[in-house]
């Protein structure tokens, strides 16, 4: 038998090497597609826990400066932020419109009619985030935090 008759085992051998490099390309494809989803879908349930904990704070206050100093100090308190600095300052200031417009939403009457929309205002205080930190404000909280025991004495 000639090398030559075997030329379809090379045709085979190539065919089987184009399948797995493709495999392999839509398996990273997918494990990529899959990361975004899974930050995506982590972002939107930290988007719906912190503001929750927000219009709960602001539900609360009488006025718009009780309803900010409510919904800063419920931010502060799920990021964990025990301290300040000049760049917590500058966070929680430019969160304030976020508070503002909760509060707005919550205490409106039937007849106002131009409300801020909560969900816009948070979009644009996360791409000022997003544009100043060059990474999104919802991975402040990917920090581990560890689990405390609570010990009753």
């Amino acid at each position: 038998m000639t090398a030559q008759g075997f030329g379809f085992l090379d045709r085979l051998k190539a065919a089987a090497d184009s399948a797995s490099a493709a495999e392999a390309t839509f398996r990273q494809q997918a494990a990529q597609q899959i990361a975004a989803l899974d930050r995506e879908r982590a972002f939107a349930f930290r988007r719906l826990n912190l503001m929750r904990a927000i219009a709960d704070a602001v539900a609360e206050a009488e006025t718009e400066e009780q309803a900010v100093a409510a919904a800063l100090a419920a931010l502060r308190a799920k990021l964990d932020w025990s301290n300040d600095s000049d760049a917590r300052a500058l966070v929680l200031s430019r969160f304030s419109p976020v508070a503002q417009a909760v509060f707005a939403n919550l205490t409106a009457s039937e007849n106002d009619a131009a409300l801020p929309d909560v969900a816009q205002v948070l979009v644009e205080f996360e791409n000022w985030y997003a544009r100043t930190r060059d990474t999104p404000f919802w991975s402040l909280f990917d920090h581990y935090r560890s689990e405390t025991p609570v010990v009753d004495f």
